[in-house]
């Protein structure tokens, strides 16, 4: 029954391309990886989640949007329980080119957008050119390319190359013990020259490069997911200096650990007074 419920959606967002489609939804759902014809914007309320495309992950946190282009393959992975997804499907053909709309970004959420995402919560389906629900929503996607100016910068990528799978997860199962090139090599069979070669080849970055990036966006979903300390933090995920652990996370994010973790509790604060 829920295969199907996903599958009616799938096809009902596509159904009428000149429609804006809203979704809110209160439970987790999980879509087989897909594309659709129209652009997505998604804002997740008490919880955080991952967008799986072909060849990269990204990680959106709490007061942050998602913007999936219009023919892009993805799917998104819920790890914790969210309290409401928010997803707005726009038809993009009737806009002048903007490079915003084609490209993957997760931008932050000023308190104008959050009102406006917000108060579309009564609206679901297929939303028809010529009434006021969809000139609202006409203007929430003509504001994104105006208020996004700064994408969040943690992109993972991934891969398919079957040998250096293993690899990939020892890194991920063992973010808080010692991690270098040697380490992993020898724990994967791997000669160093060999791995390094295959992470360049395969993700296009460094062995260095990768361990960094899923330390920190590790570490981001820690800072809003738990109640440990920045210190237990920067420890679990491999950092013993809590100062080198914030400035890394200054110089990949633009935030401060201690700034990003209060994310969480904005999320936790009614958007609008007297809604919740």
């Amino acid at each position: 029954m829920k295969k199907a419920t996903d599958e009616t959606i799938l096809f009902e967002l596509d159904e009428k391309p000149e429609t804006t489609f809203v979704w809110h939804s209160k439970f987790e759902d999980k879509f087989r990886h897909h594309k659709h014809t129209k652009g997505q914007l998604t804002y997740v309320e008490g919880g955080v989640i991952f967008l799986y495309t072909n060849d990269k992950s990204y990680f959106l946190p709490a007061r942050h949007y998602l913007w999936i282009p219009a023919g892009i393959e993805h799917h998104l992975e819920h790890r914790y329980k969210s309290t409401v997804i928010r997803n707005i499907y726009f038809n993009t053909t009737d806009i002048e080119n903007h490079p915003f709309f084609d490209h993957i970004g997760i931008y932050p959420v000023n308190n104008l957008l959050l009102e406006m995402i917000k108060f579309s919560e009564n609206w679901n389906g297929n939303i028809s050119p010529g009434t006021h629900e969809y000139g609202f929503l006409n203007a929430i996607k003509n504001i994104l390319p105006v208020i996004s100016k700064h994408p969040l910068p943690i992109v993972v990528p991934t891969t398919d190359n079957a040998r250096l799978r293993p690899a990939l997860i020892y890194i991920h199962t063992h973010l808080a013990d010692e991690l270098t090139l040697s380490i992993i090599a020898s724990a994967t069979g791997f000669s160093e020259r060999t791995l390094s070669r295959t992470f360049q080849a395969s993700l296009k970055i460094s062995f260095f490069q990768y361990l960094k990036l899923v330390r920190i966006t590790k570490a981001m979903e820690k800072l809003l997911e738990t109640d440990l300390t920045i210190s237990e933090i920067a420890y679990e995920v491999g950092y013993d200096s809590i100062s080198s652990f914030s400035n890394t996370f200054y110089k990949m994010t633009g935030q401060r650990p201690s700034t990003f973790k209060e994310l969480k509790i904005a999320t936790l604060e009614p958007m609008i007074p007297g809604t919740n």
